[in-house]
């Protein structure tokens, strides 16, 4: 049985790995330095994992083996099957998580491909508002801000990829010993386009900092 254990940030990091390992034998002739990129490959695809086991590293053996352009492309498909899902949402949920949003548009939940969701973002232009709903410590939590379009490309803060973004800006309650509570703004360049984000995150780290930042202060 197939048993999903890859997350999308996760197959992007592979898929990632492949390329560069592709290009490497394609510029390189030296058999000692193929082995070493080979061996690095692998290594860095098992540290993206807490617990990986010996069966699933199993799928990995190939990347030892590789030559032909089709058997890296076949490689990275025979992945898919272990694909694990974000959590799929209904739209009643994704209102409890904005409930000031009385009249909350939400993207079309049934469209979504929820094995390439890292995490499920949209704009409503009507109320010039970027919300986000991701999943963190096995719940589901939303966040929203003002986002200010920029008309250009510039590095996007989740996925660290160029693309065309948006100033994505949190309005956070801060409560300190000294003051009374104070708002303060949490703001970063976004993809526009979600999809192509997700397509292209590779790490969490930023990402899950941030909706800490911003929950642990709402």
């Amino acid at each position: 049985m197939n048993t999903p254990f890859i997350k999308n940030h996760q197959f992007n990091f592979i898929k990632q790995q492949v390329k560069n390992l592709q290009s490497t034998l394609m510029t390189v002739s030296d058999p000692k330095v193929i082995e070493g990129a080979r061996f690095g490959a692998e290594a860095k695809i098992f540290e993206q994992f807490l617990a990986i086991t010996n069966e699933q590293k199993q799928l990995f053996a190939p990347l030892l083996t590789l030559k032909k352009p089709e058997e890296f492309q076949e490689f990275v498909t025979s992945l898919t099957p272990y694909l694990s899902s974000f959590p799929k949402v209904t739209e009643k949920q994704i209102q409890k998580l904005f409930p000031k949003n009385k009249k909350l548009k939400t993207p079309n939940l049934d469209a979504l491909n929820y094995t390439a969701l890292t995490y499920i973002g949209w704009i409503d232009i009507a109320t010039n508002k970027m919300f986000f709903v991701y999943e963190q410590n096995n719940q589901i939590v939303g966040i929203e801000g003002r986002f200010t379009a920029t008309n250009k490309k510039n590095v996007c803060s989740l996925c660290n990829g160029v693309a065309e973004v948006a100033l994505f800006s949190a309005i956070t309650k801060t409560k300190n010993a000294k003051y009374a509570d104070y708002y303060k703004a949490v703001g970063n360049y976004m993809c526009i386009d979600s999809a192509a984000c997700n397509a292209k995150i590779k790490d969490l780290t930023y990402l899950e900092s941030f909706i800490a930042s911003v929950l642990e202060n709402a």
